[in-house]
Protein backbone atom coordinates (compact mmCIF):
# COMPACT_ATOMS: atom_id res chain seq x y z
CA UNK A 1 0.00 0.00 0.00
CA UNK A 2 1.80 3.10 -1.25
CA UNK A 3 0.00 6.03 0.44
CA UNK A 4 -2.19 5.75 3.54
CA UNK A 5 -3.46 7.68 6.53
CA UNK A 6 -4.08 6.46 10.10
CA UNK A 7 -5.77 7.92 13.14
CA UNK A 8 -6.16 4.85 15.36
CA UNK A 9 -3.68 4.87 18.25
CA UNK A 10 -2.70 1.20 18.10
CA UNK A 11 -2.39 1.23 14.33
CA UNK A 12 -0.03 4.20 14.59
CA UNK A 13 1.92 2.55 17.41
CA UNK A 14 2.44 -0.48 15.16
CA UNK A 15 4.00 1.76 12.51
CA UNK A 16 6.11 4.01 14.75
CA UNK A 17 6.49 2.44 18.21
CA UNK A 18 4.72 5.46 19.73
CA UNK A 19 1.25 6.95 19.74
CA UNK A 20 -1.01 9.35 21.63
CA UNK A 21 -4.65 10.41 21.70
CA UNK A 22 -4.31 13.24 19.18
CA UNK A 23 -2.32 12.23 16.12
CA UNK A 24 -2.59 11.70 12.40
CA UNK A 25 -0.06 9.48 10.67
CA UNK A 26 0.65 9.84 6.97
CA UNK A 27 2.68 7.35 4.97
CA UNK A 28 3.53 8.74 1.53
CA UNK A 29 5.84 6.38 -0.29
CA UNK A 30 9.10 6.42 1.67
CA UNK A 31 8.12 9.43 3.78
CA UNK A 32 6.17 9.13 7.01
CA UNK A 33 4.68 11.98 9.02
CA UNK A 34 3.57 11.90 12.67
CA UNK A 35 1.37 14.97 13.10
CA UNK A 36 0.44 15.89 16.66
CA UNK A 37 0.03 18.87 18.99
CA UNK A 38 2.48 20.54 21.38
CA UNK A 39 1.50 18.31 24.31
CA UNK A 40 3.12 15.28 22.67
CA UNK A 41 5.89 16.49 20.37
CA UNK A 42 8.78 16.09 22.84
CA UNK A 43 7.92 12.44 23.55
CA UNK A 44 7.08 11.79 19.91
CA UNK A 45 10.50 13.03 18.79
CA UNK A 46 12.11 10.81 21.41
CA UNK A 47 10.16 7.60 20.79
CA UNK A 48 8.49 7.65 17.36
CA UNK A 49 10.56 5.82 14.75
CA UNK A 50 10.80 5.99 10.98
CA UNK A 51 8.82 9.21 10.71
CA UNK A 52 9.04 12.99 10.80
CA UNK A 53 7.29 14.51 13.81
CA UNK A 54 5.31 17.63 12.95
CA UNK A 55 3.80 19.89 15.60
CA UNK A 56 0.43 21.35 14.67
CA UNK A 57 -2.46 23.21 16.29
CA UNK A 58 -4.79 21.94 13.52
CA UNK A 59 -3.98 18.36 12.53
CA UNK A 60 -6.50 18.21 9.68
CA UNK A 61 -5.24 21.38 7.99
CA UNK A 62 -1.61 20.33 8.36
CA UNK A 63 -2.44 16.94 6.84
CA UNK A 64 -4.14 18.63 3.89
CA UNK A 65 -1.15 20.93 3.39
CA UNK A 66 1.20 17.92 3.24
CA UNK A 67 -1.07 16.12 0.77
CA UNK A 68 -1.26 19.20 -1.47
CA UNK A 69 2.48 19.85 -1.26
CA UNK A 70 3.24 16.26 -2.28
CA UNK A 71 0.56 16.26 -4.97
CA UNK A 72 -0.97 13.05 -3.62
CA UNK A 73 -3.58 11.71 -6.04
CA UNK A 74 -4.89 8.78 -3.97
CA UNK A 75 -4.81 7.92 -0.28
CA UNK A 76 -6.02 4.75 1.45
CA UNK A 77 -7.89 5.13 4.71
CA UNK A 78 -9.83 3.02 7.18
CA UNK A 79 -13.37 4.41 7.47
CA UNK A 80 -13.51 3.06 11.03
CA UNK A 81 -10.79 5.53 12.01
CA UNK A 82 -12.58 8.77 11.27
CA UNK A 83 -15.68 10.53 12.52
CA UNK A 84 -17.94 11.94 9.84
CA UNK A 85 -16.92 15.47 10.85
CA UNK A 86 -13.15 14.87 10.65
CA UNK A 87 -13.47 12.97 7.37
CA UNK A 88 -15.60 15.74 5.86
CA UNK A 89 -13.07 18.38 6.92
CA UNK A 90 -10.20 16.30 5.57
CA UNK A 91 -11.79 15.98 2.12
CA UNK A 92 -12.88 19.59 1.86
CA UNK A 93 -11.03 21.69 -0.77
CA UNK A 94 -8.58 18.96 -1.71
CA UNK A 95 -8.12 16.95 -4.91
CA UNK A 96 -6.80 13.77 -3.27
CA UNK A 97 -9.04 10.74 -3.78
CA UNK A 98 -9.67 8.89 -0.51
CA UNK A 99 -10.09 5.16 -1.07
CA UNK A 100 -11.73 3.06 1.65
CA UNK A 101 -9.81 0.04 2.90
CA UNK A 102 -11.52 -1.12 6.11
CA UNK A 103 -9.31 -2.59 8.83
CA UNK A 104 -6.18 -2.62 6.68
CA UNK A 105 -3.97 -2.10 9.76
CA UNK A 106 -5.53 -5.06 11.53
CA UNK A 107 -4.89 -7.14 8.41
CA UNK A 108 -1.21 -6.10 8.52
CA UNK A 109 -1.09 -7.25 12.15
CA UNK A 110 -2.84 -10.56 11.49
CA UNK A 111 0.35 -12.66 11.65
CA UNK A 112 2.51 -11.77 14.65
CA UNK A 113 6.28 -11.56 14.46
CA UNK A 114 8.39 -13.30 17.10
CA UNK A 115 8.90 -10.18 19.22
CA UNK A 116 5.14 -9.63 19.37
CA UNK A 117 4.52 -13.21 20.44
CA UNK A 118 7.04 -12.77 23.27
CA UNK A 119 5.20 -9.66 24.46
CA UNK A 120 1.85 -11.45 24.26
CA UNK A 121 3.31 -14.40 26.20
CA UNK A 122 4.58 -12.03 28.88
CA UNK A 123 1.17 -10.35 29.04
CA UNK A 124 -0.48 -13.76 29.44
CA UNK A 125 1.90 -14.73 32.26
CA UNK A 126 1.26 -11.46 34.08
CA UNK A 127 -2.46 -11.94 33.52
CA UNK A 128 -2.36 -15.38 35.15
CA UNK A 129 -0.48 -13.90 38.09
CA UNK A 130 -3.26 -11.34 38.41
CA UNK A 131 -5.86 -14.12 38.45
CA UNK A 132 -3.86 -15.95 41.13
CA UNK A 133 -3.62 -12.83 43.30
CA UNK A 134 -7.34 -12.19 42.89
CA UNK A 135 -8.04 -15.82 43.80
CA UNK A 136 -6.06 -15.36 47.02
CA UNK A 137 -8.16 -12.32 47.85
CA UNK A 138 -11.39 -14.25 47.28
CA UNK A 139 -10.16 -17.15 49.41
CA UNK A 140 -9.21 -14.90 52.32
CA UNK A 141 -11.62 -11.95 52.05
CA UNK A 142 -14.22 -12.68 49.37
CA UNK A 143 -17.05 -13.95 51.50
CA UNK A 144 -20.11 -11.65 51.32
CA UNK A 145 -18.30 -9.23 49.01
CA UNK A 146 -20.51 -7.78 46.27
CA UNK A 147 -19.78 -8.08 42.57
CA UNK A 148 -18.99 -4.36 42.59
CA UNK A 149 -16.41 -4.80 45.34
CA UNK A 150 -14.99 -7.87 43.61
CA UNK A 151 -14.79 -5.93 40.34
CA UNK A 152 -12.70 -3.27 42.10
CA UNK A 153 -10.44 -5.93 43.62
CA UNK A 154 -10.05 -7.69 40.26
CA UNK A 155 -8.99 -4.39 38.72
CA UNK A 156 -6.49 -3.82 41.54
CA UNK A 157 -4.94 -7.27 41.45
CA UNK A 158 -4.86 -7.60 37.66
CA UNK A 159 -2.99 -4.31 37.33
CA UNK A 160 -0.64 -5.16 40.23
CA UNK A 161 -1.87 -2.01 41.96
CA UNK A 162 -1.65 0.14 38.81
CA UNK A 163 1.72 -1.10 37.55
CA UNK A 164 -0.03 -2.30 34.39
CA UNK A 165 -3.11 -1.22 32.49
CA UNK A 166 -6.04 -3.57 31.94
CA UNK A 167 -6.91 -4.85 28.47
CA UNK A 168 -10.56 -4.05 29.26
CA UNK A 169 -12.69 -3.59 32.35
CA UNK A 170 -12.87 -6.95 34.15
CA UNK A 171 -16.10 -8.93 34.16
CA UNK A 172 -17.01 -10.43 37.53
CA UNK A 173 -20.36 -12.23 37.63
CA UNK A 174 -22.00 -14.53 40.20
CA UNK A 175 -24.61 -17.20 39.40
CA UNK A 176 -27.52 -15.60 37.47
CA UNK A 177 -25.44 -12.60 36.41
CA UNK A 178 -22.97 -14.96 34.71
CA UNK A 179 -25.75 -15.79 32.22
CA UNK A 180 -24.97 -12.38 30.65
CA UNK A 181 -21.78 -12.75 28.59
CA UNK A 182 -20.65 -9.17 29.34
CA UNK A 183 -22.33 -8.73 32.70
CA UNK A 184 -22.08 -5.48 34.64
CA UNK A 185 -21.29 -5.85 38.36
CA UNK A 186 -24.20 -5.69 40.80
CA UNK A 187 -24.68 -5.64 44.57
CA UNK A 188 -25.09 -9.45 44.61
CA UNK A 189 -22.82 -10.92 47.29
CA UNK A 190 -20.52 -13.93 47.02
CA UNK A 191 -21.37 -16.99 49.09
CA UNK A 192 -20.04 -20.51 49.48
CA UNK A 193 -20.86 -22.90 46.60
CA UNK A 194 -21.68 -20.02 44.25
CA UNK A 195 -20.45 -20.00 40.67
CA UNK A 196 -18.26 -17.03 39.74
CA UNK A 197 -17.17 -16.05 36.22
CA UNK A 198 -14.19 -13.73 35.80
CA UNK A 199 -13.01 -12.36 32.43
CA UNK A 200 -9.94 -10.14 32.63
CA UNK A 201 -6.60 -9.22 31.08
CA UNK A 202 -3.70 -6.80 31.30
CA UNK A 203 -1.49 -4.95 28.85
CA UNK A 204 2.25 -5.43 28.73
CA UNK A 205 4.01 -2.86 26.56
CA UNK A 206 0.60 -2.26 24.97
CA UNK A 207 0.04 -5.94 24.06
CA UNK A 208 -3.05 -7.53 25.61
CA UNK A 209 -3.86 -10.67 27.53
CA UNK A 210 -7.37 -12.15 27.72
CA UNK A 211 -8.62 -15.00 29.87
CA UNK A 212 -11.94 -16.16 31.33
CA UNK A 213 -12.34 -18.59 34.22
CA UNK A 214 -15.50 -19.96 35.76
CA UNK A 215 -15.00 -21.31 39.27
CA UNK A 216 -16.73 -22.96 42.20
CA UNK A 217 -16.59 -20.88 45.35
CA UNK A 218 -14.94 -22.69 48.22
CA UNK A 219 -13.27 -20.17 50.48
CA UNK A 220 -10.91 -22.77 51.95
CA UNK A 221 -9.32 -23.70 48.64
CA UNK A 222 -10.42 -21.24 45.95
CA UNK A 223 -8.63 -21.11 42.60
CA UNK A 224 -9.08 -20.38 38.91
CA UNK A 225 -7.71 -23.67 37.60
CA UNK A 226 -9.47 -25.72 34.94
CA UNK A 227 -10.33 -28.53 37.35
CA UNK A 228 -13.44 -27.28 39.13
CA UNK A 229 -15.77 -29.26 41.38
CA UNK A 230 -19.22 -27.80 41.95
CA UNK A 231 -21.68 -28.86 44.65
CA UNK A 232 -24.48 -27.96 42.24
CA UNK A 233 -24.74 -30.83 39.73
CA UNK A 234 -26.20 -28.60 37.01
CA UNK A 235 -23.28 -26.20 37.33
CA UNK A 236 -20.93 -29.17 37.02
CA UNK A 237 -22.69 -30.58 33.95
CA UNK A 238 -22.54 -27.31 32.01
CA UNK A 239 -18.99 -26.59 33.15
CA UNK A 240 -17.78 -29.96 31.91
CA UNK A 241 -19.47 -29.48 28.54
CA UNK A 242 -17.85 -26.07 28.03
CA UNK A 243 -14.45 -27.30 29.20
CA UNK A 244 -14.57 -30.29 26.85
CA UNK A 245 -15.65 -28.07 23.95
CA UNK A 246 -12.82 -25.63 24.60
CA UNK A 247 -10.16 -28.32 24.98
CA UNK A 248 -11.40 -30.09 21.86
CA UNK A 249 -11.16 -26.87 19.82
CA UNK A 250 -7.66 -26.14 21.13
CA UNK A 251 -6.43 -29.70 20.57
CA UNK A 252 -7.88 -29.99 17.06
CA UNK A 253 -7.10 -26.51 15.71
CA UNK A 254 -4.59 -26.71 12.87
CA UNK A 255 -2.72 -24.38 10.57
CA UNK A 256 -4.40 -24.52 7.15
CA UNK A 257 -7.84 -24.88 8.69
CA UNK A 258 -10.54 -22.26 8.13
CA UNK A 259 -11.34 -20.07 11.13
CA UNK A 260 -14.95 -21.19 10.77
CA UNK A 261 -13.87 -24.81 11.24
CA UNK A 262 -12.34 -24.03 14.64
CA UNK A 263 -15.62 -22.40 15.63
CA UNK A 264 -17.45 -25.49 14.35
CA UNK A 265 -15.43 -27.85 16.55
CA UNK A 266 -16.53 -26.09 19.74
CA UNK A 267 -20.04 -25.30 18.52
CA UNK A 268 -20.78 -28.84 17.34
CA UNK A 269 -19.74 -30.29 20.68
CA UNK A 270 -22.04 -27.93 22.57
CA UNK A 271 -24.90 -28.52 20.11
CA UNK A 272 -24.57 -32.29 20.43
CA UNK A 273 -24.76 -31.85 24.19
CA UNK A 274 -28.12 -30.15 23.75
CA UNK A 275 -27.15 -26.56 24.56
CA UNK A 276 -26.33 -25.11 21.13
CA UNK A 277 -28.86 -22.26 21.32
CA UNK A 278 -27.22 -21.06 24.54
CA UNK A 279 -23.80 -20.57 22.91
CA UNK A 280 -24.55 -17.04 21.76
CA UNK A 281 -21.20 -15.60 20.60
CA UNK A 282 -18.26 -16.54 18.42
CA UNK A 283 -15.65 -19.04 19.60
CA UNK A 284 -12.87 -16.47 19.62
CA UNK A 285 -11.13 -13.35 18.36
CA UNK A 286 -7.61 -12.20 17.58
CA UNK A 287 -5.54 -10.54 20.31
CA UNK A 288 -2.66 -8.11 19.96
CA UNK A 289 -2.34 -4.37 20.41
CA UNK A 290 -6.15 -4.36 20.39
CA UNK A 291 -8.09 -6.71 22.61
CA UNK A 292 -10.21 -7.60 19.57
CA UNK A 293 -8.12 -8.13 16.43
CA UNK A 294 -8.11 -10.59 13.56
CA UNK A 295 -8.69 -13.44 13.01
CA UNK A 296 -12.31 -13.70 14.11
CA UNK A 297 -13.09 -17.30 15.03
CA UNK A 298 -16.73 -17.51 14.00
CA UNK A 299 -18.95 -19.58 11.74
CA UNK A 300 -18.79 -17.09 8.85
CA UNK A 301 -15.05 -16.51 8.60
CA UNK A 302 -13.34 -18.68 5.98
CA UNK A 303 -9.92 -17.09 6.52
CA UNK A 304 -7.19 -19.73 6.50
CA UNK A 305 -5.41 -20.02 9.85
CA UNK A 306 -1.62 -19.65 9.66
CA UNK A 307 1.26 -20.08 12.07
CA UNK A 308 1.89 -17.07 14.36
CA UNK A 309 -1.75 -16.04 14.44
CA UNK A 310 -2.88 -15.32 18.01
CA UNK A 311 -6.51 -15.63 19.08
CA UNK A 312 -8.79 -16.71 21.91
CA UNK A 313 -10.80 -19.90 22.16
CA UNK A 314 -13.72 -19.18 24.49
CA UNK A 315 -16.91 -21.22 24.14
CA UNK A 316 -19.70 -20.56 26.61
CA UNK A 317 -23.18 -21.63 27.64
CA UNK A 318 -25.54 -19.02 29.09
CA UNK A 319 -28.80 -20.14 30.68
CA UNK A 320 -31.00 -17.05 31.23
CA UNK A 321 -31.94 -16.39 34.86
CA UNK A 322 -29.87 -19.40 35.96
CA UNK A 323 -26.12 -19.08 35.36
CA UNK A 324 -23.46 -19.03 32.65
CA UNK A 325 -20.11 -20.69 32.02
CA UNK A 326 -17.30 -19.44 29.79
CA UNK A 327 -13.74 -20.77 29.62
CA UNK A 328 -11.22 -18.77 27.62
CA UNK A 329 -7.53 -18.99 26.81
CA UNK A 330 -5.41 -17.12 24.31
CA UNK A 331 -3.47 -19.36 21.92
CA UNK A 332 -0.76 -18.93 19.31
CA UNK A 333 -0.51 -21.17 16.26
CA UNK A 334 2.95 -22.73 16.25
CA UNK A 335 4.23 -25.65 14.20
CA UNK A 336 0.72 -26.19 12.91
CA UNK A 337 -1.02 -26.45 16.30
CA UNK A 338 -2.58 -24.19 18.93
CA UNK A 339 -0.43 -23.51 21.99
CA UNK A 340 -1.86 -21.74 25.04
CA UNK A 341 0.09 -18.59 25.79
Amino acid sequence: MENFILKNENAIYYETNFSCDNVIFLSLGKENFFITDARYTIEAKEYAKNCEVIESSDLIETTKDILKKNNIKKLFFDPNDFSYASYSNLRKDIDTIFEEKPNFSKMKRLIKIESEIKLLKKAAILGREGFDNFANFIQENGKNKSEKELFFQAFKYMTKKAKYDVSFNPIVAINQNAAKPHALPTKKKLKKNDLILVDAGIKYKRYCSDRTCTSSVNFKNFNFTREQKFKNKRYQKIYDIVLNAQEKAINEARTGMKASNIDKIARDYIEKSGFGKYFVHSTGHGVGLDIHEYPNINNKNDLIIEDNMVFTIEPGIYLPNEFGVRIEDTVVMQNGKAVIL
